[in-house]
């Protein structure tokens, strides 16, 4: 007989990557992802900025420049998460670099 193994599927976890670091942001990278919500609709999160920014007023900032709606969301094993309405993963990245937040080469862009 045929020995064949059998994978059981199982749910996509978009922050699986991010638990294996020891602290939030761990190595210094800023994780930017897209959720799917239901139908159209999906979140930008990002994850990893410095504890010493404060979030609200990048959030303030992002949300005025792109017309979008967001919140800050504080977890247990990864500290502050920025969510925003829609796909703003470009954007976003696009502010951090501008604004002086963090560079290029410490972002990382998950997604479709």
């Amino acid at each position: 007989m045929v020995d064949l193994e059998v994978q059981i599927p199982t749910a996509f976890d978009p922050f699986a990557d991010a638990k294996d670091s020891d602290a939030p942001g761990g190595k210094g990278y800023v994780h930017i992802r897209i959720q799917q919500r239901n139908g159209k609709k999906c979140l930008t999160t990002v994850q990893g900025l410095k504890e010493t920014f404060s979030y609200d007023k990048i959030l303030k900032d992002i949300k005025k420049q792109f017309c979008c709606n967001g919140n800050v969301v504080q977890d247990k094993a990864l500290g502050k998460i920025v969510q925003l309405q829609g796909d703003q993963r470009k954007n976003v990245s696009q502010f951090l670099v501008q604004a002086g937040i963090v560079q290029k080469d410490q972002i990382k862009i998950h997604g479709f």
